[in-house]
């Protein structure tokens, strides 16, 4: 009796999600050093030469996973925070998103920004995709100010989208290591602190260190 393992045959985009999706949870679970290609491909259902054959090495799997969570975050915040929304109610939108999506794919979001974060070349995909977000941050509280008849300056505008963008990564943690977490209630969470400082901002009010 033959001891190869008979796979079904299914369509390649089918069968190399299955193989990403493997990959995440190894990744997520071991980090890229300890996970082995031959565990993917058990979670996988699938032969260690096929992962190989339709991903590539370990490193390119590795970036296939990032690039396919990045983009998931990036579609899931894109499509919820609608332009012609007021700028509070696309913040709160797009937070929502966020958070919905570390909250349905925490293993993707420790792939993202725990995994890859310190490993090179990953953290250059990771920094580049953060540049993205921190880009969508400050055109969104730019398209504000301008509807509120004003602007700041350009590194202003970078800094503060910077801070927002950081402050949602640490809650994001916070919320990945605590499974019954309720991803819209941190999200609201998360707007409360944000907003009431941006809105702020949209109005003039600034914070000066007190004279010496």
């Amino acid at each position: 009796m033959s001891t190869v393992p008979a796979f079904k045959r299914l369509p390649r985009a089918v069968r190399e999600q299955q193989m990403l999706d493997a990959a995440v949870k190894v990744f997520s679970r071991r980090g890229f050093h300890a996970a082995s290609m031959d565990e993917i491909a058990e979670d996988a259902g699938i032969s260690k030469p096929m992962v190989y054959a339709y991903l590539g090495t370990k490193e390119e799997l590795f970036v296939a996973c990032l690039h396919r969570e990045g983009t998931r975050m990036m579609q899931a915040i894109a499509g919820a925070a609608a332009p012609d929304l007021p700028a509070d109610d696309r913040l709160w939108r797009g937070l929502r998103a966020f958070f919905g999506f570390v909250g349905a794919h925490r293993d993707g979001w420790a792939v993202l920004y725990r995994q890859a974060r310190g490993e090179q070349p990953f953290a250059r995909e990771l920094a580049t995709m953060r540049s993205r977000l921190v880009e969508v941050v400050a055109g969104m509280l730019d398209h504000a100010l301008r509807a509120e008849g004003r602007e700041i300056a350009a590194v202003d505008l970078e800094v503060v989208a910077y801070a927002l963008v950081g402050a949602t990564e640490s809650l994001a943690d916070w919320l990945a290591d605590h499974p019954d977490a309720d991803p819209e209630k941190t999200a609201t969470r998360m707007m409360n602190v944000a907003w009431l400082g941006a809105a702020q901002l949209l109005h003039g009010v600034t914070w000066r260190p007190p004279a010496d």
